[in-house]
């Protein structure tokens, strides 16, 4: 069995997820893990579908371990999802979270 096709472009109904860049230049194929770190935290019940569909667990669960973009609600919640322990989740690292809480102290 051969690996998911990762997409070359997001549906137009996403673009408002990436209000800070030049949407029509992203291709997610070429930064996933930015585009599932995006699309899970920030995004709505579409954008979660989208993504599950269109990126492989394995792609997913990579960039839970290694993004610390995700907010650590987001963060317990996927893992949980995923059943990855939340050892395993970047955002929800011991040193992140005493960092994060330095900077965004609620």
């Amino acid at each position: 069995m051969s690996e998911k096709q990762l997409p070359q472009q997001l549906p137009k109904s996403l673009h408002r997820f990436f209000w800070d860049i030049d949407v029509t230049k992203l291709n997610p194929a070429e930064k996933p893990l930015y585009v599932i770190n995006r699309l899970l935290d920030k995004g709505n019940f579409e954008a979660a579908r989208w993504t599950l569909q269109s990126f492989p667990k394995k792609t997913i669960v990579k960039t839970l371990s290694t993004i610390r973009g995700f907010s650590p609600w987001s963060g317990r919640f996927w893992a949980y999802y995923f059943g990855i322990p939340e050892s395993e989740v970047a955002c929800l690292k011991p040193s992140y979270l005493k960092t994060r809480r330095m900077h965004w102290p609620y």
